[in-house]
């Protein structure tokens, strides 16, 4: 029997986040796009099983950039939706994430704005469609800026610990082709308390929300 996945139900109602993201991109966003990998990830898991079930090896293998494909929408949107928080909230605060601004600090400076720029810059040098990550190289490793394409996810030795949406309906509707402004937004509705939570944890903890059922 295949395993299945649900959308996750957002922490926070879809105008939550405005004036940064407006109430209509979080729906279409969440109940339409995220929901869409959702859907197609369960059907591609449901047919890799009747594959194997029956041993089609070169169905199972044609299914595999499918699965990856939605396995990789979901996976980063789960992480998405919950490393944002309404503006002005205690969440959206630096001082929530105090070890996570110090490894930041140590590592590009003092001034915080240098480091939005490095990644603000990673995020406006995307073609295409993708995902800007500060990530942790591994358990006890440095931070990095990385980014990936469409819906891969990060490195299996990379810890998320905030990731931002740079496809176009994240921010179109709102933004035109404005993706600096959404870029500068963004910063305001960070959930920093989420991203010092993963800091201090591992691949296991970020990802502990992405159990599927029987």
């Amino acid at each position: 029997m295949a395993q299945t996945y649900s959308l996750p139900s957002l922490p926070y109602a879809y105008n939550a986040l405005e004036p940064a993201i407006s109430a209509q991109i979080m729906e279409l966003h969440h109940s339409k796009h995220h929901n869409t990998y959702v859907t197609n990830l369960n059907k591609a898991l449901k047919d890799q099983s009747a594959a194997i079930a029956t041993g089609n090896l070169p169905g199972q293998l044609a299914l595999q950039p499918v699965i990856n494909f939605n396995a990789g929408g979901h996976i980063n949107h789960s992480l998405f939706w919950k490393n944002l928080a309404p503006p002005k909230t205690p969440e959206t605060r630096t001082e929530a994430a105090p070890k996570l601004w110090e490894a930041i600090q140590k590592q590009w400076g003092e001034d915080k704005n240098v480091f939005r720029s490095k990644f603000n810059e990673a995020l406006l040098g995307i073609q295409g469609s993708g995902w800007g990550w500060l990530v942790r190289q591994g358990n006890q490793g440095p931070l990095a800026i990385v980014t990936t394409k469409d819906q891969d996810i990060v490195g299996k030795d990379q810890v998320p610990i905030f990731g931002v949406d740079m496809w176009e309906h994240a921010y179109y509707l709102q933004y035109q082709n404005g993706k600096a402004a959404y870029v500068d937004n963004i910063w305001s509705v960070i959930n920093w308390k989420t991203a010092e939570e993963r800091y201090l944890g591992g691949s296991a903890d970020a990802f502990k929300d992405l159990k599927a059922s029987m």
